[in-house]
């Protein structure tokens, strides 16, 4: 089945190959991936309406940065956050606990674990716990109107199916990315 099938190597290819940049290059890369993370991000503040459009992708910039290390990824997720504090402070209800929850737990997935199902189960609790919290811990409407700040079973399970579903989307977006990148670190060798 796909899901349990073992995945192809490129993500471990390409984490070595990230892996051999000097300190001050991944330290760099880092903070440059978390500065486009919190642009993409604050576009759904900055620009209504359309900007939603851009705020999902800050996770593939924590994605990527986590394919360097986990540290790196920690590090442009938390400068992310203080970057929005400047930025756009309305956001800090929604990357701390979506966005970059996201991209930290499929980018360690992706290196750590072997098959999809493993790396979708851990990044979709993750992101319902991210999203339960705001929503039914703070009574801060994160999916809008849709799901009412009271805890309902049907809402939660919505919830969780949504957040498997939306993990599985990213995994396989971030697995193209990750294809054409370790193509593109390959011609740097």
């Amino acid at each position: 089945m796909y899901l349990t099938k073992p995945l192809s190597s490129i993500p471990k290819d390409t984490h070595k190959r990230l892996k051999k940049y000097s300190s001050t290059k991944k330290l760099t890369l880092s903070a440059i991936l978390a500065v486009f993370a919190t642009i993409l991000q604050a576009a759904g503040g900055l620009l209504p309406g359309v900007g939603l459009l851009f705020s999902p992708f800050s996770t593939m910039a924590i994605l990527l940065s986590t394919m360097i290390s986990l540290k790196h990824g920690g590090f442009s997720y938390l400068l992310t956050i203080f970057l929005l504090i400047l930025l756009e402070p309305s956001e800090l209800f929604i990357f701390p606990f979506t966005t970059g929850v996201l991209g930290l737990s499929i980018g360690w997935g992706l290196y750590n674990l072997d098959r999809r199902i493993g790396i979708i189960l851990i990044s979709g609790v993750l992101l319902s716990i991210g999203i339960y919290t705001p929503l039914y811990g703070l009574n801060f409407p994160v999916l809008g109107p849709i799901i009412p700040t009271i805890p309902k079973p049907k809402a939660l399970l919505f919830i969780f199916g949504f957040a498997l579903l939306y993990s599985w989307l990213w995994l396989e977006v971030g697995f193209s990315v990750l294809r054409r990148l370790n193509a593109f670190l390959s011609l740097e060798e």
